[in-house]
C-alpha cells in the first residue's frame, strides 16, 4: 500500500524523536520514499546523519538555505509529498500550526501546503492535558488533520498519563489508513469500547464481564475503509486497535466527557459496556471487615447516559448514533424500546445469557434495530460482525 508513496516526515524536537528513526526503517520497509525534515530542537535528539542514513535520501533543516531553495524551495517541497507526517508533534509546533505561524522551515512547510497532514503528538501529560494544548488539537482536527494517538504510559519526565508518541508500527497503520480509498476517507468516527470501573474503594470497583472485543474490531474495520477513528476505551483486557486515536478511561463519567471532547464527528458507536451505577462517595480507604457480620452499606447514582447524552444534542450532533443493548430477555423488545427512549438511530442488539459466550467471547450474535425494523444476523466472529456493521455505517453517510 505504501509502495512509492512519498511521505514528508517532519521531526520536532523532543525525546520521543528517537521513535522516529524506527519509524523511517518501517515506512522503507513497505515501499516508501521518506524525505526528513529536521527542526533545530530535533538536532539534540537525533543527528542528522543519522535520518538520512535511514532515509536514504537528503534532509531539509534550514529555511533560508540557499542551495535547498535554488533545487527544491520550500513551497515544492511541501507539495511534492503524498502525506505529511509530522512526529514527534511537539505542544510547540502543534501550536505554531494551529495559528498558522511560520517562522522555521517546518511550519513554513505546514502552513504552505495543500497537502493531507497527520500528526503524531508527544509531550508531558501536564502540556497534553492543558486547556491551550486541547483547544489547539480541536482547532487541528476540524482543519482536517490527522491525528494518531498519544498513547498513556510513562515518560521521560518520570511522569505517567496521554503524552507518550504512538509506537511506529501504529503509526505506520494510521499512514497505511490515510492512503486507503475506503468509503470512510476523510470521516471522522468515535468508537467506545470495554467495561468502566465505578470504584467503591482504592481496591474495588463495580464493573462487568465485558473484553472489549467487539469495539476493537470494530475500531480497526471502520480504519479499513479510510474513517479516522477516536477510540475510547476503558480498561478493557482486549488488545488496544491500531493507527487510531485512543483514550483510556476508567469511569462512565470520564468516558463521557472523553466522547464529548473528541466531537465533532459524523458517526459516534457506543459499544462500550458503561456501568448503570457508581457508589455514592467511594472510600478513600479500603473497607475492612469489623466482625459484626453486618455488610458495609453503599448508595448508589445513576452514571450519566453517554449514549442518551450525545443523541439527543441540539448542536454538533453527529449524523449517525449507534448503540449497543447486550440483553439477557427479550432482546429485540428491549432493545427497540432503548432505541426510542435514548434518542439513538440503531441499537446493536445482543443476547448475553451466559450460556451463550458472548460476553467476554470471540462470537457475536447480533440483531441490528433501526427505524424501518429488527435484522438479525447470523452469528459470527466479532471480527466478521464488525466488517458487516461498519459497512453498514459506511453506506449509511454516503447515502
Amino acid at each position: 500500500m505504501l509502495a512509492n508513496k512519498r511521505i514528508l516526515l517532519i521531526i520536532s524536537g523532543g525525546i520521543a524523536a528517537f521513535k522516529a528513526l524506527d519509524l523511517i526503517r518501517r515506512l522503507r520497509e513497505r515501499g516508501a520514499d521518506v524525505t526528513p525534515v529536521l527542526t533545530r530542537a530535533a538536532e539534540q535528539f537525533v543527528t542528522p546523519l543519522s535520518v538520512s542514513a535511514l532515509a536514504g535520501n537528503k534532509i531539509f533543516r534550514d529555511l533560508f538555505d540557499l542551495t535547498d531553495e535554488a533545487e527544491m524551495g520550500h513551497i515544492e517541497l511541501s507539495r511534492s509529498a503524498d502525506l505529511i507526517v509530522v512526529a514527534p508533534a511537539t505542544a510547540d509546533l502543534m501550536a505554531k500550526m494551529a495559528t498558522g505561524q511560520a517562522d522555521d522551515l517546518a511550519s513554513t512547510l505546514l502552513l504552505a501546503t495543500d497537502t493531507d497532514v497527520m500528526i503524531a503528538p508527544a509531550m508531558n501529560v501536564r502540556m497534553w492535558d492543558h486547556p491551550a494544548t486541547q483547544r489547539n488539537l480541536a482547532t487541528l482536527q476540524a482543519d482536517g488533520v490527522r491525528i494518531v494517538g498519544p498513547n498513556q504510559g510513562d515518560m521521560a519526565c518520570g511522569e505517567h498519563g496521554p503524552g507518550r508518541m504512538s509506537e511506529p508500527l501504529e503509526i505506520v497503520a494510521a499512514i497505511e489508513a490515510a492512503f486507503s480509498q475506503g468509503p470512510l476517507a476523510g470521516q471522522h468516527i468515535i468508537v467506545t469500547s470495554g467495561p468502566t470501573h465505578e470504584p467503591i474503594d482504592p481496591v474495588r470497583y463495580i464493573a462487568n464481564r465485558s473484553s472489549g472485543a467487539q469495539g476493537t474490531a470494530l475500531a480497526e474495520a471502520l480504519r479499513d475503509l479510510g474513517a479516522t477513528v477516536t477510540f475510547v476505551t476503558g480498561p478493557a483486557t482486549a488488545r488496544r486497535p491500531e493507527g487510531m486515536k485512543i483514550v483510556e478511561v476508567d469511569t462512565a463519567q470520564q468516558m463521557l466527557t472523553a466522547v464529548q471532547t473528541a466531537l465533532p464527528a459524523r458517526a459516534a458507536v457506543f459499544a462500550a459496556a458503561v456501568a448503570d451505577w457508581s457508589v455514592v462517595g467511594a472510600s478513600d480507604q479500603k473497607i475492612k471487615k469489623d466482625g459484626s457480620g453486618k455488610l458495609p452499606s453503599l448508595n448508589f447514582a445513576e452514571n450519566p447516559d453517554i449514549l442518551a447524552t450525545v443523541s439527543q444534542m441540539t448542536d454538533g450532533r453527529p449524523e449517525l448514533v449507534v448503540g449497543f443493548a447486550a440483553e439477557t430477555q427479550t432482546v429485540v423488545e428491549n432493545a427497540t424500546a432503548k432505541r426510542a427512549r435514548k434518542g439513538c438511530d440503531w441499537i446493536v442488539a445482543n443476547d448475553v445469557s451466559p450460556e451463550t459466550g458472548i460476553m467476554g467471547g470471540t462470537e457475536n450474535a447480533v440483531t441490528l434495530i433501526t427505524k424501518d425494523g429488527a435484522e438479525t444476523w447470523d452469528r459470527a466472529s466479532k471480527t466478521a460482525v464488525a466488517a458487516l456493521l461498519a459497512q453498514r455505517i459506511a453506506d449509511a453517510l454516503k447515502g
